[in-house]
């Protein structure tokens, strides 16, 4: 997933093929090479966080299949060569619940183990290992990650409660170029519901649980408006020590896009966040944000 975090939002180079020529079934298949990250202009390979060394590519394909109205399942397989194999198993499911109510269940499981040289100490040394805590310290990648997300809406409120599991042999990975030296492409996003504005609580063993509330203004008749709040809690966090760590994050955001007249499709977001961790500095941090969307079509 890219980053948008900064200026300029990192981007990738590669190619994806898309299609929905089956009802209610789409399939996606694709290869990407090459990245440039959110604070350089610099092109580079592929790589996990800790890694230092570039792959020459992700290969992915999976399909999304809409079996009733308001279900979708997902299957999805990548391989980021001489890093990661990973295998992505996803369920939605929305119920109307009548009177502007609904409820959403959101499950996804991901299974990652090693790939090429990642597998083998010496493969590991040249620099193809991951960050942070592994069994044994071998930088390898070996890591089974769940989450269930239950959402109620009513009218313009969302409530959403959660809870996800990282299991304890290393953390989980998507894409991350931030070790590769002197290239400046520090910053990824990954598909976890926890992955905030300050931190993604994806270490290893962490557990999780998290709540957020949100409003969508357009209720009381304030199209573009919207405000919400998130906490999350993780613990179980493991080191090398041997003693287990934790951390917590909050969130507060509103948003506004102007719906009408010469500035119209203009947003203005307010974005404030805390966190506190026993793995990594605290911090405290606003962002102020003008974006402009453009219709082309």
């Amino acid at each position: 997933m890219s980053n948008d975090g900064r200026l300029l939002p990192q981007t990738f180079e590669g190619i994806q093929f898309t299609s929905n020529d089956f009802d209610n079934l789409t399939l996606t298949a694709g290869r990407l090479e090459h990245a440039t990250g959110r604070a350089s202009t610099d092109r580079t390979g592929l790589a996990v966080l800790g890694g230092t060394r570039e792959s020459d590519a992700l290969l992915f394909a999976g399909i999304d299949y809409n079996f009733t109205k308001g279900s979708l399942v997902q299957y999805y397989a990548a391989n980021l060569e001489n890093y990661y194999t990973q295998q992505f198993l996803g369920l939605q499911h929305t119920v109307a619940l009548g009177a502007g109510q609904s409820l959403k269940a959101d499950l996804r499981y991901f299974d990652t183990g090693a790939s090429g040289a990642n597998g083998s100490a010496r493969g590991r040394a040249e620099g193809y290992r991951v960050n942070g805590y592994t069994r044994d310290g071998s930088g390898e990648i070996d890591n089974r990650t769940w989450s269930a997300i239950l959402t109620y809406t009513l009218g313009g409120h969302g409530l959403t409660g959660g809870y996800q599991s990282v299991s304890d042999a290393s953390a989980f990975v998507q894409p991350n170029q931030g070790a590769l030296p002197e290239k400046g492409a520090a910053g990824a996003s990954v598909y976890l519901f926890t992955d905030r504005m300050l931190a993604t609580f994806n270490r290893a063993g962490e557990r999780t649980w998290f709540g957020q509330y949100g409003y969508d203004f357009a209720a009381l008749g304030a199209p573009g408006l919207r405000a919400s709040v998130v906490y999350l809690k993780g613990d179980g966090i493991k080191t090398i020590s041997g003693i287990e760590q934790k951390e917590w994050e909050r969130d507060l955001a509103l948003d506004y896009v102007i719906q009408t007249g010469l500035f119209k499709g203009v947003g203005l977001s307010w974005r404030q966040a805390a966190l506190r961790s026993e793995v990594a500095d605290a911090q405290d941090q606003t962002r102020v944000i003008i974006s402009y969307t453009l219709a082309l079509f």
